[in-house]
């Protein structure tokens, strides 16, 4: 029922830069706090960058000063982009949605992921 379906991930060179979106469906979104994690093989999962349901931001340092993520509540829709792209970045990209408010805080929502690859 409720769905976050990924979108714009593939191939870059390094420095190049990249857009994903990750659109939702079935929930308030607005009332959802957002998240890009990332999965590279042999690693665990990792949080890439957060933006709450009233727009603040976090960025792990991996991606601080390239990556920035936004939301538009109007297109149920979080953004990563991505800029100066290093081979280190190649992984799986997945959108997570939690619930920031009552009723909705136990809810907690993941997408199918989308691969970015950087070669070397």
């Amino acid at each position: 029922q409720v769905q976050l379906v990924e979108s714009g991930g593939g191939l870059v060179q390094p420095g190049g830069s990249l857009r994903l979106s990750c659109v939702a469906s079935e929930i308030i979104f607005r009332h959802y706090n957002m998240a890009w994690y990332r999965q590279a093989p042999g690693r665990q999962r990792e949080l890439v960058a957060t933006i709450t349901h009233i727009g603040l931001t976090n960025y792990a340092d991996s991606g601080k000063g390239r990556f920035t993520i936004s939301r538009d509540n109007a297109k149920n829709t979080v953004y990563l982009q991505m800029n100066s792209l290093k081979p280190e970045d190649t992984a799986f990209y997945y959108c997570n949605a939690k619930g920031g408010v009552f009723p909705y805080t136990r809810d907690d929502f993941w997408g199918q992921g989308t691969q970015v690859t950087v070669p070397s």
